[in-house]
């Protein structure tokens, strides 16, 4: 597997499920112990991205958390309004 991008996972996932994927924006934080992955999305995309009770959004962090472990990482989402 080639190195994986944790920024593009999450923004490849992400215009998959909006309306708006060009209103898809990305931004990595990388600290010490942890990158912080920010997802910005158009406002009448943010249901979409967060789904019902959240589990859209918990799925997304299940799978860059699963990504992360793969690159011996901490990765967290967050949802930027």
């Amino acid at each position: 597997m080639d190195q994986l991008d944790l920024r593009e996972l999450v923004e490849f996932l992400a215009k998959v499920l909006v309306d708006n994927p060009d209103k898809v924006e990305v931004n990595e934080i990388v600290g010490e112990q942890t990158t912080v992955v920010e997802l910005r999305v158009a406002k009448e995309d943010l249901g979409k991205v967060i789904g019902k009770q959240g589990r859209t959004a918990q799925s997304i962090r299940t799978i860059l958390n699963a990504a992360s472990t793969r690159l011996k990482k901490r990765a967290v989402l967050e949802i930027v309004e």
